[in-house]
């Protein structure tokens, strides 16, 4: 038997001490959580990317009584980018969530694996590595790319 040990760097940034760039980008995401339509969890989420252009696009969660009808913010945010810029490729993406108080998050939240794959397939699409910022009042998360969210990631190159 053999054991694999994986080494994801994840750097923690207080919101002051990030690039006034980034703080841009994070504003966005928190601001795309106003447009969030959550009525049945009441958890609003919002996404912000910078493309490499330098142009903003932001999505926020919008829910559907029949929930797997539902899409999360990272990817209305990336499925908007991908259709309206598409020969932009996404060099950085934030994300930042409200609780039900209205309240964001003291801790990051991290995407869940529908999103993951999505932002995996974005980063494959254009190859060009995503870096992500995870937003919590407490620390901003900074990730140098999707493997870090998605270590045993699956491609188009698996197909092969």
């Amino acid at each position: 038997m053999k054991t694999l040990q994986l080494h994801i760097p994840v750097k923690v940034f207080a919101y002051e001490e990030l690039a006034e760039a980034d703080r841009q980008l994070i504003d966005a995401a928190r601001q795309a959580t106003y447009h969030s339509y959550a009525p049945y969890s009441h958890f609003h989420v919002g996404a912000a990317a910078r493309l490499a252009d330098g142009t903003v696009v932001s999505g926020s969660n919008q829910e559907n009584a029949a929930s797997p009808s539902s899409l999360c913010a990272e990817r209305t945010t990336l499925f908007y980018a991908n259709s309206r810029y598409p020969d932009q490729p996404v060099d950085t993406l934030a994300i930042a969530a409200r609780n039900e108080r209205g309240e964001f998050l003291q801790q990051p939240i991290s995407p869940c694996g529908a999103c993951r794959q999505v932002m995996l397939e974005t980063e494959t699409r254009f190859s060009h590595p995503m870096r992500i910022l995870l937003y919590g009042t407490e620390g901003v998360y900074e990730l140098e790319g999707v493997n870090s969210l998605l270590p045993f990631s699956f491609t188009g190159e698996a197909m092969k």
